[in-house]
């Protein structure tokens, strides 16, 4: 919950920067000078960007949330096996022997969002995010019954 919240107030205060930003844009197109107009004109393409990257995580985190919480309803979520250091880190021969069970499973079974889901927690937990995205992405591409793209 404490990341919720927290993602709640960043995004909150992103979208006043982006809105800070905008009306400097503006002011700068209100010159009249060239260069400023085109400050202020990038001033605008700022905030677009920034605020569509900002709709795609959301989106992102969302839906991987609602896969989350079906798949804790079913009782598949995955069991926090890992062993941890001192310093609660997880192990990383820990991680890649859960990793190598999922990727297996998911071999088994590459059309089931359930499996692609547990695979993207294993990638997460051996530090690969951008593998663990895209895993997450097939999971929710799977789910709603979308074409996957190789």
């Amino acid at each position: 919950m404490g990341g919720k919240i927290t993602y709640v107030f960043l995004a909150t205060v992103l979208v006043l920067v982006f809105g800070v930003v905008a009306m400097e844009g503006v002011l700068l197109l209100l010159t009249g000078e060239p260069a400023a107009m085109g400050m202020g004109a990038v001033a605008f393409l700022l905030p677009g960007v920034g605020g569509w990257f900002l709709w795609k995580n959301t989106r992102f985190a969302r839906r991987a949330n609602l896969l989350a919480a079906e798949l804790e309803a079913e009782g598949g979520l995955p069991v926090d096996e890992l062993r941890r250091t001192q310093g609660g880190r997880i192990d990383r021969d820990s991680a890649d022997e859960v990793f190598a069970r999922r990727k297996a499973e998911t071999e088994e079974s590459p059309e089931d969002w359930r499996c692609w889901f547990r695979l993207a927690v294993a990638y997460h937990d051996a530090r690969d995010t951008p593998r663990a995205r895209k895993a997450m992405q097939r999971a929710i591409t799977l789910h709603e019954g979308r074409a996957v793209s190789a």
